[in-house]
């Protein structure tokens, strides 16, 4: 697609963005925000630019919108920052219009909110990563991380977030984000009764048996608070359906409509909404013309070979790596022919290194790396090579050398890689994709789909892709890259826009 066509999308997305500010500001909350101040030895502070789907998603809406966020701190920096009281602090390093609100918990509250309820039981519970035969135990700590933890801090969210609102003609428009913020939305009601509110989950949703595992009066909690926004925002149809099942199971008094996806209590309606989530193509189609990936790229090059495979993921167990690489074993032992033809690079970045199941799995995976190499490698050929770093022009660069891009996890809400790939190849790469990615949806007419599981089907599916006759290599790259280019983040943000921008005046709760 032409430079025009985004021209003229981004011109509707801007027009659209002044009609809604005609209305009403946004107010966007999140545990994580767009920078991160650090304080260096002399006591001076440096900026620096956030990572993740979610900043850079909000920060590319941002050169149409101003935006306020309102986002934990983190660092010592950015809790003085909060200490100092005052508004919303224009955001450093960034050109667009974002004003940020740091929220300072106390320490031993961050903890038991983020490292002992969001991530261990949160995240694990909404990728079905748990060995349930033995964890979790929810025990006192558990009832203790939400106690005195996730509600507080939520609580703390809902209250910044109604004090940026002080002094608006009407109420923002509220959109908060993700797991760690699920009870935000009910508690915003109570403080902004008139707020339009959009919660959106970047991650998946299981059906109610498997959130079970949750004490009762959690789950509770959770559905009715976020029951209280206008619209409830999810990945797919396919996490919409779980979330209805869910409200029916365990919202008392819920009338749940599965054809309309709404959810009504108390006089109050929620509708249920997918909105997938997708990325900045134009402008990763610029970066990845830049002179830093084209050096990057030109350092690739003498890695790759007839064949070169790409994966590029954070260092967790839900990406599914390890069995990536032992169906490339497989492939390298069933055809030997291929040895030193192909080439596996994978580009991991360190994620979560302080629990102990990741750095594990970490060190697993290093370990499965070394055996293949050792047992397939040869003086002038190593079957794969990791990149263990956080370098995304260098992501970039390598997704636009592969012939295969694989994409396996367990279970994503999205997974932005299988994507950003399609978008910036140069070789008709084939997308070889998890039927668990939520991009599986929009994508896996043109992907070659495998069950994350599924070591045999995998290994299938890479020497498929590997065989595929180049005509049809060609119609599906382009196929993909148009539905990531049709269907950019503008696109996203600018449904939700409309979506809470058409709503009547919200009722109240119990109205």
């Amino acid at each position: 697609m032409t430079l025009s066509y985004f021209g003229k999308r981004q011109e509707r997305f801007r027009e659209l963005c002044q009609r809604m500010l005609a209305e009403r500001r946004p107010i966007f909350a999140s545990n994580r925000g767009p920078i991160s101040l650090v304080e260096n030895a002399d006591g001076s502070v440096t900026p620096q630019r956030g990572s993740g789907g979610l900043v850079t998603a909000l920060t590319s809406i941002s050169r149409f919108v101003p935006l306020t966020w309102v986002a934990s701190a983190m660092t010592e920096a950015e809790r003085q920052q909060a200490a100092n009281g005052g508004g919303a602090l224009r955001a450093p390093l960034l050109d667009q219009e974002i004003y940020l609100r740091f929220i300072a918990v106390p320490r031993a509250m961050y903890q038991r909110y983020y490292y002992a309820f969001c991530n261990p039981l949160l995240w694990f519970l909404q990728h079905y990563m748990w060995n349930t035969p033995r964890a979790p135990n929810i025990g006192r700590a558990t009832y203790e991380a939400w106690e005195d933890g996730y509600v507080p801090v939520n609580q703390a969210f809902a209250q910044a977030v109604a004090k940026e609102a002080q002094g608006d003609a009407r109420a923002p428009f509220i959109f908060i984000h993700d797991y760690h913020l699920y009870l935000a939305p009910g508690e915003v009601r109570r403080l902004l009764p008139d707020a339009p509110i959009l919660h959106f989950t970047h991650i998946p949703w299981p059906g109610p048996r498997y959130w079970g595992i949750l004490p009762a009066f959690m789950r509770r909690q959770i559905y009715e608070n976020l029951c209280a926004a206008n619209i409830v925002g999810l990945q797919t149809m396919r996490d919409v359906q779980n979330f209805l099942h869910c409200c029916d199971s365990y919202v008392d008094g819920a009338s749940v409509d599965y054809r309309a996806c709404t959810v009504s209590r108390g006089g109050w309606l929620t509708q249920v909404t997918n909105y997938p989530i997708s990325v900045d193509a134009a402008g990763l189609a610029q970066l990845a013309a830049s002179a830093q990936v084209e050096r990057y790229e030109q350092a690739l090059r003498p890695l790759t070979r007839d064949v070169t495979i790409v994966r590029v993921d954070r260092a967790e167990p839900s990406k599914n790596i390890i069995r990536g690489f032992r169906a490339y074993e497989s492939l390298l032992d069933r055809y030997p022919e291929l040895r030193g033809r192909i080439a596996f690079l994978a580009f991991l970045v360190p994620s979560r290194t302080e629990l102990p199941v990741y750095q594990t799995y970490t060190d697993e995976l290093f370990e499965v790396v070394t055996a293949i190499n050792d047992e397939y490698g040869s003086d002038d050929w190593q079957p794969i090579r990791v990149f263990y770093e956080e370098n995304y022009a260098q992501a970039v660069a390598a997704m636009r050398l592969y012939d295969i891009l694989l994409v396996n996890p367990i279970v994503d809400g999205m997974n932005l890689v299988a994507k950003e790939g399609p978008l910036v190849n140069t070789r008709d790469g084939v997308l070889v994709l998890s039927e668990m990615a939520g991009a599986h949806e929009q994508l896996g007419q043109y992907a070659l789909s495998v069950s994350p599981t599924d070591l045999e089907g995998t290994v299938r599916a890479l020497h498929a892709a590997l065989s595929m006759h180049p005509d049809e290599r060609r119609r599906r790259a382009a196929a993909l890259r148009r539905v990531v280019q049709e269907e950019d983040v503008t696109f996203w943000m600018e449904r939700q826009f409309r979506d809470l921008m058409a709503l009547s005046r919200p009722r109240r709760l119990g109205s």
